[in-house]
Parts: structure tokens; sequence; C-alpha cells
């Protein structure tokens, strides 16, 4: 990192270049992201009728975070190497076809162990588009276009707690949780075939052997700003996690809200993570390290008051709002300070991007579930707070 906030951009596609001037593909890689992010969070809005149903405590469903995010985060950093030479708009559409089946593995699974195979299905999906899809913002757009391209891309992670989370948790009041995750089925098929219909050819833009690949990793952990920006990344996630992937049960027993009003109490939150989207993404592409400042300092604060705010609704919507803004701008502000560290190892940062920040999703969700379990709602949001805080000083103290 640099004291001077970085704001070199990747070179343009060449003129004439089919993606130079279309935002159609750009948009269907947010709805990719959109689809795996709904798909992966779901049970956060789920926890308590999942639990119930599968016979398990609030925790042990919690690991379905747990699990998936574990694959994802073992397969991300190795995608470009595993996919080698392939077409990346090939492979997407295919993995987005396993995300579509593992969740209907998921709607159908009679008990844990089954709910488990469909997760970890799921995480072999989002590990390789998650492993691909942030390193294509730079090949879909030009230089003038690429800060929105960017936020384009991740806006599909803050709709998906607008869309995805609440309309399932809606549609599982209505009907039962099962069928919030054949909706998602449906949804990773149908993100598969606008993918399909829509990106141009995207032809491996590295050396595809796996010694070249691999080394490329190892070169872009070498990097002091690509670091930084990991370290920085893993515990801005696991503190969200460890506290988000709890909220339905903290805001049941603590603040005593029904389903109906908890369902509306995300959308909240996930309307508040688009304006922070929006927002902290332009901001990150001008000044990176602010923008990431600020969302880290929001996630802080947020998750530190909660547990002291649930004695009204109003209360609680305002620290929700607080959580969602400063969450909402966490990817495309962390992936921007990584991506702007060394823009020659677009594909190799994006990738370790990946896998660090699914395997703290994992984690946070692990370490989450064991506090809960083990301390209750409050203890678990204080641990969330203290995450936060640790990736919040790596980040005011990190050196160029």
């Amino acid at each position: 990192m640099t004291n001077a906030e970085p704001t070199t951009e990747t070179p343009a596609p060449p003129a004439g270049s089919p993606t130079a001037h279309r935002w159609t593909p750009i948009l269907a890689v947010a709805l990719a992201t959109f689809t795996v992010v709904s798909a992966e969070m779901m049970p956060v809005g789920l926890l308590t009728p999942m639990s119930h149903s599968l016979a398990v405590t609030d925790g042990a469903t919690g690991l379905s975070l747990t699990i998936t995010g574990l694959i994802a985060a073992a397969l991300s950093p190795f995608a470009p190497a595993l996919v080698g030479p392939r077409d990346r708009r090939a492979v997407l559409v295919a993995f987005m076809l396993l995300v579509g089946l593992a969740n209907a593995v998921t709607a159908l699974a009679p008990n844990f162990a089954v709910l488990a195979l469909g997760r970890i299905l799921l995480g072999a999906g989002m590990g390789i588009v998650w492993g691909l899809a942030p390193s294509l913002g730079p090949r879909l757009a030009d230089g003038p276009r690429l800060a929105l391209t960017m936020t384009l891309i991740f806006s599909g992670v803050s709709i998906a707690s607008v869309l995805g989370v609440p309309l399932g948790t809606y549609l599982a009041a209505l009907l039962d949780w099962r069928a919030a995750f054949w909706a998602i089925a449906l949804l990773g098929a149908a993100s598969a075939a606008v993918l399909a219909a829509t990106l141009p050819p995207l032809p491996a833009p590295e050396p595809t052997h796996r010694h070249g690949r691999l080394g490329g990793l190892t070169d872009a952990l070498r990097h002091r700003g690509i670091a930084a920006g990991l370290a920085v990344t893993a515990f801005i996630v696991l503190g969200h996690f460890a506290g988000y992937t709890y909220v339905r049960p903290v805001l049941e027993a603590d603040a005593g809200l029904s389903s109906g009003t908890i369902a509306a109490c995300l959308l909240v939150y996930g309307l508040a993570g688009v304006a922070g989207n929006f927002t902290l993404g332009p901001l990150s592409g001008r000044r990176p390290r602010t923008a990431i400042t600020l969302a880290l300092a929001g996630v802080t604060l947020a998750t530190a008051l909660l547990g002291y705010a649930t004695g009204g609704l109003v209360t609680v919507l305002l620290v929700l709002v607080l959580w969602g803004v400063s969450y909402g701008g966490v990817s495309v502000s962390t992936q921007t300070l990584i991506r702007t560290a060394d823009p020659a190892r677009i594909e190799a940062s994006a990738a370790l991007w990946a896998g660090v920040f699914n395997a703290s999703i994992a984690l946070g969700s692990l370490a989450g579930g064991l506090v809960v379990d083990r301390a209750g709602n409050h203890a678990v949001l204080l641990t969330a707070a203290g995450l936060a805080a640790v990736g919040l000083l790596l980040a005011l103290r990190s050196r160029p």
C-alpha cells in the first residue's frame, strides 16, 4: 500500500473490442454474483426453521455456511490453474449450473448430512465462480468505466441481501424453508443461461501451465500491498460473519421480533448495503484506503452496538442501517485495494482475494457458532466487533 492512494487502472480493452462499450455482460456477471451470494447466505434468514426441521442446534445449522465457505476457499485461489486454458465463459456457465444443482440437493435434504452434501457442491461452484469473476471487470470495460464496472459486479453481493435473503425469508414464511432453496436452484440455471447468451469469449489471459499459474499466486502473495490487503480482508469478513450469521437469533431472542419483522429488518439492512456499495464503490476507485477505512469502522461500530440496541425496533434498524451501509462497500473496496496494488496480476490476486474472503466466511461463521452456543448472542456480537476492529487497525497501520 502507499500513502498516496493508488488510482492506476488496468489498461482498457483494445479498440474495437466487443466488450468495450457493452453493459449486458457486466450485468450478467452481477447476476451470477447475486445468485451465489444469495445461495451462500440463505441459511442466515432461515436459521431457526432449518434447525427445527433438521433437529440440530442453531450453531450446527450455521456450519452450513462454514462448509460452503471452506470448499470455496480451498478452490478459489487455484481456480485459474484448475480451469487452465479453458474459455472463462464456458467455465462460468458450467459452474453456475452446479450452483443450481447444489441448491436443489439442499432443498431435498431430509437430514443434516444431505444438507452438508448440497453445501459442499455449492462451495465447489462458488469457488470457481468467485475465483474468476472479480478479474473480469478489466476485461469487460475500458479504463474510464472500470470503477463503475467493478461496483456493478460487486453490487450482486449487496443486492443479494436486499432481494435474496429477505425474499427467501418471506418465501419460507409463506411456504417453508425448502421453497427458498428451490427458488435459488432455478435462479442458478437462469444465471447460467444469461451468461451463455451475453458474455463474449474470454480466453485465459495469462500463461495456462500449472507451474506458471501457481508461481503467479506465490508472486502475488509476496507483494506487500496484496498481502496487506488480504490480511485486512480476512479480519473484516471474519468479524462480519461471526456476527451476521447469527443475527436472526439475536433479533428473535433479544429484540423479540417476529419472523415477518425480521425479514423486513433484513430488507432494510440489504437496502443499506446497496447504498453502501454504490457509495463506497466509486470512492474506492479514487481513494481505496479511505473507502476501506470507512467500511471497517462502520462494521466494527455496528457489531459492537447491536447487542445494546435490542430494546426497540427503531434502534435495531439504525444499527442495521449502519452495518449494511458499511459492509456493502467491503467487497468492492477490498478487491479494488488489492487489484490496484499490482495491476499486472489481476487474475492471480483476484483468485487469492476470493479464497481469503471465502475462508473468512467459513471461519467467521464457525467462530460465531462456537461462541453463540457457549456464551450467547451478546458475546457473539462482541466477538464480531473485536475481529472487525483488528482489520480496522491493520488498515490504519499498514505501510506502503
